[in-house]
């Protein structure tokens, strides 16, 4: 998840729905800067937007409609027979409205409000990189990868404790749908999986080699969840939650950092036709944070998302969401969202989270994921709520709030980063890697496990969590959040925080 304006206007703001759920710009030492955002071009006969049209799937596209599209000024880009979703550029500003009134035509929406390209969103800060000093200096225990002792997060789940019984299933494949993931990194090249990534920017699957990966000027976003998911246990760098399955990159941020519905439709389609077993989700689709049900364009978005990410699920995937890092509370009657849409001129408008939802994280069948720091308490940032977080995990906090024990020194996530570095990061993207690592690792146990079962088993093997109360991270006398619900499934936590020792054992 990105952009954190919290409920309370306490964090600085990141601009626009890049997969940076990654807290940076109000972690101690760590600055964003932002390019002036221009209202973006009403779209007009000139300016072409991109759009979903969603019709019964199960079939190509029907003569009629696709006639229809054609006559409204539509290009069909790619249909996705399977789940009934039409890729489409028009430049025509009422394409949608026509299209809607055509038989057979169940929504449709545009998927941006800026025309093609997207308007740059800024720079959105950068991780902690270690120095290669760092790197060297790092002091390493018998069996544990150079970097592994900075990784306070691997115990707190278990991680290492599990690791003495099994790494994980080669026959296992985690597909991080993010920014583009650089499979040249000596803790990702041994186990990724060339033939589940893709570039699915566009839309339409693009197979080119090395299409998945980042450009020097792109996120390192998706490269750093690779490692936290699947960083190899080689004796170079650091030790990944699963370093024993395959990780593919299927890459969906474009290079202004957007992640578009069609992109993001791609990416789980192509998931589900290329023997992924569970995908990580550390973003949320632009341009819009809540897509609402009452406006005819987001809820095509909605539904074009929902139908990608439940065809993943029936085709053998787990689907695992960050929650998000605006310190919300997802089970909240009103929410006030300052961002949306985001790639063209935002302004503040007060949403129910029951009617419109962030996509995926609050999509059904999705492990929506919360944050926790060193100290095991809820990350100052996580969103939260009631019956929305399923499970936590570490996503790292401010050193300040949260310190972890020694020899680790910071409170941020270790994790790869091009260029054959490492670096911190933190956020609930980052707690969602943990996840999947360890729903990886459940699946390496049970390998015929269904993913309603590999579910169940990730919910019950956690270990239960009381609300922190009063929740006061910032010591300043003053409750930051309120948690609701029991010990064994709350808003904070969800079941508990994830186990990956269970998940190799039970």
């Amino acid at each position: 998840m990105t952009a954190p304006h919290p409920r309370h206007r306490r964090l600085v703001a990141i601009p626009a729905g890049m997969a940076l759920a990654t807290a940076l710009a109000f972690l101690p030492n760590v600055t964003a800067s932002a390019a002036p955002q221009q209202p973006a071009p009403v779209a007009a006969d000139s300016a072409a937007l991109s759009y979903v049209v969603n019709v019964p799937p199960g079939h190509g596209v029907s003569a009629h409609v696709e006639q229809a599209i054609t006559e409204a000024g539509g290009t069909i880009v790619t249909s996705y027979d399977q789940i009934g979703v039409i890729v489409v550029h028009s430049s025509n500003a009422d394409f949608a409205k026509t299209v809607r009134e055509v038989p057979g035509v169940q929504s449709a929406g545009a998927t941006r409000t800026a025309p093609l390209p997207a308007q740059s969103t800024g720079d959105m800060g950068a991780p902690q990189v270690l120095s290669a000093q760092e790197v060297a200096a790092a002091q390493a225990g018998a069996g544990q990868d150079p970097l592994e002792p900075l990784q306070w997060d691997l115990p707190a789940i278990k991680a290492d404790k599990a690791h003495e019984k099994t790494l994980g299933s080669r026959d296992v494949t985690v597909a991080v749908i993010d920014t583009g993931v650089d499979d040249t990194h000596p803790d990702i090249a041994p186990n990724f999986d060339r033939a589940a990534s893709v570039n699915c920017v566009s839309g339409k699957p693009d197979t080119a080699d090395g299409a998945w990966r980042p450009s020097a000027a792109e996120s390192p976003h998706g490269t750093h969840v690779a490692g936290e998911i699947a960083a190899a246990k080689n004796g170079v760098g650091m030790t990944g939650v699963a370093p024993g399955v395959k990780v593919a990159g299927i890459k969906v941020g474009n290079p202004d950092g957007f992640f578009y519905t069609e992109a993001v439709v791609c990416g789980f389609v192509w998931a589900a036709e290329h023997g992924v077993d569970v995908t990580n989700n550390s973003y949320y689709t632009d341009p819009w944070y809540f897509n609402c049900a009452d406006d005819p364009d987001q809820k095509a978005l909605v539904e074009a998302v929902t139908r990608a990410s439940r065809y993943a699920e029936k085709k053998g995937a787990v689907n695992v969401a960050a929650a998000g890092n605006e310190s919300y509370d997802l089970a909240a009657d009103e929410i006030t969202d300052p961002v949306s849409p985001n790639d063209s001129t935002p302004g503040d408008r007060v949403i129910d989270p029951s009617k419109c939802f962030d996509i995926p994280t609050q999509l059904p069948g999705v492990v929506t994921v919360a944050a926790t720091g060193a100290k095991g308490l809820k990350s100052s940032f996580s969103n939260y709520g009631l019956g929305v977080i399923d499970i936590a995990a570490p996503g790292g906090d401010s050193t300040r709030y949260q310190t972890p024990a020694p020899p680790a020194t910071s409170g941020l996530i270790l994790g790869t980063l091009p260029g054959g570095k490492w670096g911190y990061m933190a956020g609930t993207s980052m707690a969602t890697p943990h996840v999947a690592g360890v729903a990886a690792l459940i699946k390496s146990t049970h390998p015929h496990a269904s993913p309603a079962l590999v579910k169940a088993l990730l919910y019950a093997e956690a270990d239960a969590t009381p609300c922190t109360d009063p929740y006061d991270i910032d010591a300043d006398g003053e409750v930051d959040a309120v948690c609701e619900g029991t010990k064994n499934r709350n808003g904070f936590y969800g079941w508990g925080m994830a186990d990956a020792l269970d998940a190799v054992t039970k």
